[in-house]
């Protein structure tokens, strides 16, 4: 998910190519933003994403939610922008993202138990209010159920997210290229 701004992704690079793929990213920000920013006034308040943490299950205490404002908050006008938001959700780490996808995967593994199956996807992906069957929630998990154990482990959600850049990618350019 996290990914560094380069000249390839920066929006103020010359190239075609990767400004098409910029303004893909932005559009998907914005509509992950916008679940954020429930009251529409173009910023996320703490008491915003405090409220989504709690509806995806996961509460944070008040000096931890706080430390995560501050750190995102790089204006420091207690809010956070949707510009804020893309060069976080861009920003290179040190493990180079691992601690982020292990927390995307535990925010889906309700349970604890190391797995994901297709009623723990149902039950996050309806709290983010995408309204899914359970259903297609299992032709998801079977898409990528590499085991054939009917459940996502980690090194599946690993190999899910880092093909999904890949071939996102890919397939948007071949989709250009046709065009």
């Amino acid at each position: 998910m996290a990914t560094p701004i380069t000249a390839d992704t920066n929006p103020s690079s010359k190239s075609t190519n990767s400004n098409l793929i910029y303004l893909q990213d932005m559009d998907e920000f914005k509509r992950v933003f916008s679940r954020f920013d429930s009251n529409g006034d173009g910023k996320i308040s703490v008491n915003e994403l405090d409220n989504v943490l709690s509806t995806l299950g996961s509460g944070v205490p008040p000096d931890e939610l706080q430390r995560v404002m501050d750190d995102l908050d790089t204006d420091h006008d207690g809010f956070i922008s949707l510009h804020e938001f893309a060069v976080f959700c861009r920003s290179d780490t040190t493990d180079g993202g691992a601690t982020e996808l292990r927390d995307a995967f535990n925010l889906y593994d309700q349970d604890k138990n190391g797995l994901i199956s297709s009623a723990e996807l149902h039950l996050v992906l309806n709290r983010l209010g995408l309204k899914c069957s359970v259903e297609e929630c299992h032709n998801m998990i079977k898409s990528v159920d590499s085991d054939g154990d009917g459940n996502v482990n980690f090194e599946e959600f690993k190999q899910m997210m880092s093909n999904n850049r890949v071939n996102g990618g890919t397939k948007r350019k071949h989709e250009r290229e046709s065009i």
